[in-house]
Parts: structure tokens; C-alpha cells; sequence
């Protein structure tokens, strides 16, 4: 034991220069690297919330076309134009139920739709092309998915898609404006 106790002493003894580690945080670390990666962190969210969010939801068709319409265009439909009496005449497609996009016929979307005509031949006229009108809805609506249908702003995104078609598909028929009456997720 006794040399047990020496070896302690001759350690003990001989001095070793103990060496101070400097602080990991320093002033220049607070100084320029946390405001730094403040930065950072704004640029990352800007950039996932408006560009890879916004072409996650965008659909390849339809909101290519809606995307090339210009901003005077809706606009001037979103304006009411004078003359015009709106809510006059009306032709309404009820109880439309449309499986949304992507979500394997699990979820139903439940609309009507009017139409606000110019005059009562416009109605007849859409009115006799049944058909056709329920079937530009249920293709406009079953291309969307979930997160489109649920948002708000795209329901007029939705509206302009759906007059665009119906314009298209009968040429005599002049819409002033789209109302949803019912639009029911399940």
C-alpha cells in the first residue's frame, strides 16, 4: 500500500498544465449566427408555402387553362356589368354527388349549382341540354381533390372553370354568374 500512496504523491506532485477550453458560444455566434438562421428559416417557410405548396394542389389541366385566363378577364366577370339583372332567371342542377379526386370513392362532395341567365330562352335552352351541363359539372368537380374542394378561394377558381365549359360546349347560352346553393363534404 505504501507504494500505492507514493505513486499517488508523485502523481499529485507534478504539475500539468491544464489547458482552458474557450466557450462554444462566443459573440460572434450571437452576433451573426442566430440572426442568420433566423433568415433562414423565413426563406425556407416563403418558399414551401407559396411554390411547392401551391403546385402540389394545382391540377394539370384544368387550372392550366385557368391560370392562362388573365386578370382582366376575371375581373370583368367578377364585376357587375350595367343592364344586367341578376337572379332573374335562373336554372338550377340539383343534388349533384361527385367522388372527389384521390380519395378512392371514400369521400362525396354534394352540390347544386345555378345558373344566372339572361332571359328565359337562355334557360329552355339550358335546360333541354341537361345532360351536357351535369356532366361539365361532374368533370370539373371529380378532377379536384380534397384540399381544392375545401378551400374557398378555389370555389371561384371552380365557378370560372365550370361557365368557361358550359360557354364552350353551348355557344348560345350567355352566364352571367354561377351560385353554389349547396356544397356539402362527407
Amino acid at each position: 500500500m505504501a507504494i500505492e500512496e507514493n505513486n499517488l504523491d508523485e502523481l499529485t506532485d507534478s504539475e500539468t498544465p491544464i489547458v482552458k477550453k474557450k466557450s462554444v458560444l462566443n459573440n460572434k455566434v450571437i452576433l451573426f449566427g442566430i440572426p442568420l438562421f433566423v433568415v433562414q428559416l423565413v426563406v425556407v417557410y416563403f418558399i414551401t408555402a407559396n411554390i411547392i405548396l401551391s403546385k402540389m394542389y394545382s391540377s394539370t389541366d384544368s387550372t392550366e387553362e385557368i391560370a392562362a385566363v388573365d386578370s382582366t378577364t376575371i375581373l370583368t366577370d367578377s364585376v357587375i356589368k350595367p343592364g344586367v339583372e341578376l337572379g332573374r332567371y335562373i336554372y338550377s342542377v340539383e343534388d349533384i354527388i361527385v367522388n372527389p379526386s384521390q380519395t378512392d370513392g371514400k369521400r362525396l362532395l354534394l352540390t347544386t349549382v345555378g345558373f344566372d341567365l339572361g332571359s328565359e330562352e337562355q334557360k329552355t335552352e339550358l335546360s333541354s341540354k341537361e345532360v351536357l351541363v351535369k356532366d361539365i359539372i361532374i368533370s370539373a368537380l371529380s378532377g379536384k381533390t380534397l384540399p381544392q374542394l375545401n378551400d374557398n378561394l378555389y370555389k371561384d377558381t371552380l365557378k370560372i372553370e365550370i361557365k368557361k365549359k358550359v360557354m364552350q360546349y353551348i355557344p348560345g347560352v350567355k352566364l352571367n354568374s354561377i351560385y353554389f346553393s349547396k356544397y356539402i363534404i362527407q
